[in-house]
């Protein structure tokens, strides 16, 4: 077992951060997998040397955050990402009558690539570094709406293919996990009017030059460890992106 520790007491009641940030670092190192159970209170509040009200809230706060999940009588366990639940927390384009569904996925393009400037600086990488690059169409009843270019770092992800990526038999992120222990726990995105490009001006059925939803996304895993940069392109005619009701519940 890691015996990853934390610091002495902390003054004002931060002590139960530091006993989340430990556990994100063993969640980090591999120490507990998706669907695992983690050890109980008590001894997670032995091993940090802390009591269990401050262990219990910093397991609050992962819960909260989706990154930890309580089953009443059998203990708490590391998220997996499950296919309603998670798929609906990132994915926010839904048919302007308010229909959700499943995209059929397309692999477009596959291609190893070096991390320009500005890739580099979005992934935290070096400028040059190997990355994967690929381009998904993904349809909505029938129809392909969006393009997505999505760009990792081969660091993170040794031994993608092509073929690997293409016969995938679950969501993205459910293959970053199972193929890589990669966990997706957070995203953050930028929304503006991006112009259709050629390639896009086929997959779409739009003019080059068309005005389209862009949505730039930064993929997180645990203490904000980036893994991937997302640009979807989206046909706006009959979608819609539905961003967090103030309240809501996203897992929806």
């Amino acid at each position: 077992m890691s015996t990853l520790a934390i610091n002495p007491p902390a003054l004002g009641g931060t002590r139960y951060k530091e006993v989340k940030s430990a556990i994100l670092a063993a969640l980090s190192a591999g120490e507990w997998k998706g669907g695992e159970c983690i050890p109980s209170e008590k001894r997670l509040a032995e091993r940090f040397g802390v009591s269990i009200g401050t262990l219990r809230k910093a397991i609050d706060e992962l819960c909260a955050e989706n990154i930890l999940i309580r089953h009443q009588g059998l203990g708490t366990f590391v998220s997996m990402h499950q296919r309603d639940r998670h798929f609906f927390r990132f994915f926010r384009i839904v048919r302007r009558d308010g229909d959700k569904a499943y995209p059929v996925v397309t692999l477009v393009d596959f291609k190893k690539a070096r991390a320009s400037r500005d890739v580099a600086a979005a992934l935290g990488v070096e400028t040059g570094a190997r990355v994967f690059q690929f381009v998904n169409g993904l349809a909505l009843h029938g129809k392909t709406v969006l393009i997505e270019h999505i760009t990792v770092p081969e660091a993170h992800f040794p031994g993608l293919t092509e073929t690997k990526l293409r016969n995938r038999p679950n969501t993205l992120y459910n293959f970053y996990q199972d193929g890589f222990g990669i966990n997706v726990v957070e995203t953050d995105e930028r929304v503006s009017v991006g112009l259709a490009s050629e390639l896009e001006s086929a997959q779409l059925g739009v003019e080059v030059g068309a005005p389209l939803l862009e949505i730039r996304r930064i993929a997180y895993s645990y203490h904000r460890s980036v893994v991937e940069l997302r640009v979807s392109r989206v046909n706006t005619e009959e979608y819609e992106y539905i961003g967090n009701r103030p309240g809501g519940n996203e897992e929806k």
